[in-house]
């Protein structure tokens, strides 16, 4: 245990996450006396259940292209990641001993694509540099000036030199991040734009007889055509999922942002699916026209494209039958398919959330209608695909915090 000098600044960091931990951290090398709390009964619980199928870090591709993944809000995002961007975070995984590869779609891994043993590294480490760890503490507020905690020995009023808040934002409740602190933060004048889910699915109204035939079936290989809110056309290639009552999956969380804030704004949107994103309009057009003798039109699909399955569901759902008998219409459909989504699903099913803390209330991570108080993490509002995007700059944030909270400190004391 590293010893403190009984002069050190005490740090109180709320929110047991990775932008938390690493606060934690960052305050705790820097010589604070740090205590963490977090409501549930352990930390990191987000962090591994989303390392269950492979704990993607980071993500290799160029930095000048990664800083562009967090759309809008980049430039808030880029001076925490100029200093803490994707090769800092595969340099600060090796020092706790775990070692990383770069995958076939420049995502990072642990090598043993396991979450547990590098939570359990970094919890070892924090411990070692003396950050004191308060669970099943749920925070509450501020109680004349100090903040107020529910605990099981009851409430808890506690003051500290700085606050950092990284309470995560209103996805996944389960496991901590309900969104409770935005009527917190609002009664104390901060503004908090209303948190939305982000990398989530979305509500189509499919038919009883396609939804029961293909929820749960993959769509491999198509490419999704889409246009923002600003009226640019985005498309992107990969897969998603049909599901009882909609569609999820990567491709459809690489696109949620525009798609949400086109529902938002105009009710639903339309998505157009290229179901043969190999091959060219021509090709398709001469496929499908191609004479086909006493073969149906879905067996001609099949042997000529390769459209079976739900793939062929989707153009009986999405043409009507006039069309479907029409060779140059559905040619076109093939191409260019029609899918309106009707909403998003609910925050609580997101991987992640939009909205949060407004950065023009923020100089650099310190709350401007409370000094003092640092904010870090999807607290703050901004989002970004999945790719190990978010954990990235919530690590990033979650340092700059820390070293900007003793840097306040430091400056109130001389």
């Amino acid at each position: 245990m590293s010893s403190l000098a009984p002069t050190a600044f005490r740090v109180a960091v709320i929110g047991g996450g990775p932008a938390g931990l690493m606060a934690a951290q960052a305050a705790a090398a820097g010589g604070a006396q740090v205590e963490l709390f977090d409501a549930m009964p352990s930390v990191g619980r987000k962090f591994l259940l989303a390392g269950r199928g492979g704990m993607n870090i980071t993500h290799a591709e160029g930095y000048q292209s990664f800083v562009t993944r967090y759309g809008r809000q980049s430039h808030r995002l880029r001076p925490a990641l100029d200093q803490f961007g994707p090769q800092q975070v595969r340099d600060w995984v090796h020092g706790l001993g775990v070692d990383t590869f770069v995958g076939s779609s420049n995502r990072v891994f642990p090598t043993d694509m396991k979450a547990a043993p590098l939570l359990r590294a970094w919890l070892h480490r924090l411990r070692e540099s003396g950050v004191q760890f308060h669970m099943r503490h749920r925070w509450t507020g501020w109680q004349d000036g100090q903040l107020a905690f529910d605990t099981p020995d009851g409430a808890r009023l506690l003051v500290f030199d700085a606050v950092i808040l990284a309470l995560g934002g209103g996805s996944w409740a389960r496991l901590g991040s309900d969104g409770a602190w935005v009527p917190l933060l609002r009664a104390q004048g901060v503004a908090v734009a209303p948190l939305a889910p982000a990398n989530c699915g979305f509500d189509v109204d499919w038919s009883e007889h396609f939804s029961s035939r293909h929820a749960g079936e993959p769509l491999t290989t198509v490419a999704i055509t889409a246009i923002d809110i600003d009226g640019l056309r985005v498309k992107r290639q990969g897969q998603f999922v049909i599901t009882a009552g909609g569609v999820e999956g990567s491709l459809i969380y690489a696109l949620s942002a525009a798609l949400r804030d086109q529902i938002a704004r105009d009710g639903s949107t339309t998505i157009w699916l290229d179901l043969a994103p190999d091959h060219s309009h021509e090709r398709v057009f001469d496929e499908v026209t191609r004479p086909r003798g006493a073969r149906s039109m879905s067996s001609h699909l099949q042997s000529r494209l390769g459209i079976k399955g739900v793939k062929s569901g989707l153009l009986r759902e999405c043409v009507s039958a006039a069309d479907f008998a029409d060779s140059e219409t559905l040619a076109r459909a093939i191409k260019l398919l029609p899918v309106t989504l009707k909403r998003p699903r609910p925050i609580d099913e997101a991987i992640s959330s939009a909205g949060g803390v407004a950065f023009d209330g923020v100089d650099g991570a310190m709350l401007r209608a409370m000094p003092g108080v640092f904010v870090a993490g999807e607290m703050l509002d901004w989002e970004a695909p999945t790719g190990g995007y978010l954990l990235t700059a919530c690590l990033a944030g979650g340092k700059a915090a820390g070293e900007q909270a003793l840097a306040w400190l430091e400056g109130r004391r001389q």
